[in-house]
């Protein structure tokens, strides 16, 4: 059998039927046609916003879609949340042009998962080799700077080590459900300070406030028109310029309900703060959240502790809430690997990465272990 490598503008080039034929078997709602889909259909991840889709397709010879890979020819380093910022600074002061690159992730969205999704009546590791050599050959025949793929499962990023990739390693804070049947099972794993202290910040950021957790039919557009505000403001706040539309969440309440729990909190019936999760088959999904109104600890209620209880009560391992935040941990959200791998073109600017990385793993090992060894809430550790 002889296979074929196509590349598609668009996910809509593609189709729902062959994108989802391989991506919905891997349970993960980022990789999916809907998520994917909105995110170039409503806007936010787009040409003009430096974001234009090469996405792949392995076919064999008669056709048939085998596996895909989401592939962006990237403008800019914005909305990867895998930071290469010093290195294009570093090659353009030396006369190089980085950009554009090839980017292989999710847009907006720091969460491992499979970045080479194969149907499962095909090979995987067949599929994963194809899809890595198809975008290795692209980058070569575009002439782009550099290749990167952000947030792949560990197998995914063994394997394009041995293609020649650069690995890269950083660290994100996950939360583990260890068997709890309830919140309180979960407390009762940890030390009587962090027990304490949990239930204090719980019982302040739930005064006189109505918080609820919205799913499937309960979600409408009013709690869309809600969620945008708070995004919005803590995106103006915090990055300058938020990356997502307003008609990006109502594709996704429209199309992905199901797997979508956002989290808003009332006063007297108004909406003040919400956190959007998505849910995927094993684990719950932290992305954007926003408030109106300072509350103390509502933050932590909001993101953190609802989330936590939403596991529980859903049977789910973990919860993953995103990127960076130390202040996890004292919340039983311990420090974990993630990963990312990086090729380069130029051999004056692969070299000092190359050099760069291999000092970084280790130290991002040692930091994760300290970090667990010194900050962990659990009584056992």
């Amino acid at each position: 059998m002889t296979f074929t490598v196509e590349v598609h503008d668009s996910i809509a080039d593609v189709g729902r039927t062959a994108w989802d034929a391989c991506a919905l078997p891997t349970g993960d709602p980022f990789v999916s046609y809907d998520f994917l889909h909105a995110c170039e259909a409503s806007g936010s991840a787009v040409p003009r916003q430096g974001w234009a889709g090469r996405h792949l397709s392995l076919r064999d010879d008669t056709g048939t879609v085998l596996g895909v890979m989401p592939l962006w020819l990237k403008g800019h380093s914005q909305g990867e949340y895998v930071f290469d910022h010093a290195w294009a600074d570093a090659y353009e002061r030396a006369g190089g042009r980085y950009f554009p690159k090839l980017l292989g992730a999710v847009p907006f969205t720091p969460a491992t998962g499979p970045r080479f999704l194969t149907h499962p009546d095909f090979d995987p590791q067949v599929c994963r080799d194809g899809l890595i050599q198809g975008a290795l050959a692209l980058a070569e025949q575009t002439g782009v700077s550099s290749l990167h793929v952000n947030f792949p499962v560990q197998p995914e990023w063994q394997a394009m080590g041995q293609a020649g990739m650069l690995p890269r390693q950083d660290m994100q804070f996950i939360w583990r459900n260890r068997g709890y049947s309830t919140f309180d099972d979960f407390l009762s794993a940890l030390s009587s300070n962090r027990r304490k202290t949990i239930r204090r910040e719980r019982r302040d950021a739930q005064a006189g406030l109505d918080i609820r957790v919205l799913t499937g039919a309960d979600l409408t557009e009013a709690h869309w028109d809600a969620f945008f505000a708070f995004y919005m403001d803590t995106g103006d706040r915090k990055w300058g310029r938020p990356y997502l539309t307003r008609s990006f969440f109502s594709m996704v309440g429209q199309t992905m309900a199901d797997r979508i729990a956002l989290v808003m909190a009332f006063r007297d019936g108004t909406p003040i703060a919400g956190a959007l999760n998505f849910i995927g088959r094993d684990a719950l999904y932290g992305r954007q959240w926003g408030a109106l109104e300072e509350v103390p600890f509502l933050h932590f209620e909001l993101c953190y502790y609802q989330a936590i209880d939403f596991a529980i009560a859903h049977g789910l391992s973990r919860v993953e809430a995103g990127a960076q935040g130390e202040h996890k941990i004292a919340r039983g959200y311990l420090p974990s690997p993630v990963y990312s791998a990086h090729w380069i073109a130029d051999p004056a600017l692969r070299r000092p990465v190359a050099q760069y990385l291999d000092r970084e793993r280790p130290s991002v090992e040692a930091e994760i272990s300290a970090l667990t060894r010194e900050l962990s809430p659990y009584r056992e550790a």
